[in-house]
């Protein structure tokens, strides 16, 4: 058996640690596996009819050279936010040339050369690891011939299917540890302190983060907010204590009530622009409604740096084994997941058939702006 491996979207830690996990598994077994770089873009970048020829665009990996990769995050074999199904025609290489088929978006789709490499490469089946989008191609390829099993991972916990995905823990850990950190210069200049966190559409890690740093307010990005209302808040609280600052966590994906989200830049390979700067508009506003001064921190890529805690560890490493052991017993086409805190698997595609959002009912204050938990009994461990 020969299994390929990729890593696609952000990296979050706890990626090595299931890449290495299916490398060991795969020994084990006595079975190959092959690395393709940088996500999607290396079968992209692999010559089908010789991929000898492309080499710098896929490794062989065994257990020496994944020995220590679980100590330290990110993906040592590198991703990219690669589409095949919607490339840039200037992006694509020559080699590719008579598998270009236009999507009517005045991009490409060239998924037919990535079926052509996977099996120029005698690939039995390919893991991918990723969040929705880099799910989604794999879930596709699969239907079309190519076998396929899939790897949730993404800070934002927002894969539809699962309630855990690589990196989220670690996320909330370290958000938490740098909001306290935080409340020092906050409350030695006695001002607004207004932290925005990545989490795109999904407010999970900003709604985690303000719920254990205990922020006075957070907003998510399922909720409008009243400008008005909060700074009203906020200028409550911290009247009230002694120290005279506030902490307010924001979701990138957030909004003022009657405001757009923001955005900024060119679409990527999957449709998206870049969320960001919430944070500083709420900061605007704030002085001007209140009349103190504020600090404004994204977090940022500070959140998706640095090696895994214990949960992404044990996670990353169940989900690489799982998916070898039911590779082994023949299976393809599903999604690793936690369901009711046990291991289980999905559909490859469920991640296309929904989207995971904050339950705001039993979860958040909508007119305080603060999670809420409305019962703690019956619900999932990560607050899904």
């Amino acid at each position: 058996m020969h299994l390929g491996i990729l890593t696609g979207g952000g990296d979050v830690p706890g990626l090595n640690a299931a890449i290495k996990a299916v490398v060991n598994e795969a020994d084990r077994l006595g079975w190959r596996v092959t690395a393709f770089r940088r996500g999607w873009a290396g079968p992209v970048n692999t010559d089908a009819a010789d991929p000898s020829a492309t080499a710098e665009t896929h490794r062989a990996l065994d257990p020496d050279k994944v020995r220590s990769v679980d100590r330290s995050g990110g993906t040592f074999i590198h991703t990219s936010r690669t589409n095949p199904s919607r490339m840039v025609p200037a992006d694509v290489p020559a080699h590719v040339e008579a598998d270009r088929t236009p999507n009517g978006e005045g991009r490409v789709d060239i998924t037919a050369h990535v079926l052509k490499v996977l099996e120029a490469m005698q690939i039995d089946v390919l893991i991918a690891i990723g969040g929705d989008d880099t799910l989604s191609y794999a879930a596709r390829i699969h239907t079309e011939g190519a076998r396929t099993m899939c790897i949730p991972k993404t800070m934002d916990n927002d894969v539809f299917g699962t309630d855990y995905c690589i990196g989220f823990s670690t996320c909330v850990t370290r958000s938490v540890d740098m909001i306290n950190n935080l409340r020092t210069s906050a409350g030695s200049h006695e001002r607004h302190m207004v932290v925005e966190m990545f989490g795109r559409n999904c407010g999970l890690t900003a709604l985690a983060a303000g719920y254990l740093a205990d922020a006075d307010r957070t907003l998510i990005a399922e909720v409008p907010f009243d400008l008005e209302q909060l700074a009203a808040l906020l200028a409550a609280d911290r009247a009230r204590k002694a120290s005279h600052y506030t902490i307010t966590v924001v979701s990138e994906g957030a909004s003022i009530t009657g405001e757009n989200i923001i955005e900024s830049g060119e679409e990527d390979a999957y449709g998206h622009r870049k969320l960001g700067g919430i944070g500083e508009r709420i900061g605007e506003g704030l002085k001007q409604l209140t009349g103190t001064n504020i600090m404004n921190q994204k977090l940022g890529y500070l959140l998706r740096s640095g090696g895994p805690d214990a949960v992404d560890l044990i996670v990353g490493k169940n989900y690489g084994t799982m998916c070898v052991q039911l590779i082994e017993e023949g299976k393809a086409g599903l999604m690793m997941a936690i369901r009711d805190g046990c291991y289980t698997t999905q559909p490859a595609d469920i991640s296309t058939k929904g989207e995971h959002r904050v339950d705001v009912d039993n979860l958040y204050d909508v007119t305080q702006y603060r999670p809420k938990i409305a019962r703690v009994e019956g619900i999932p461990m990560y607050l899904r």
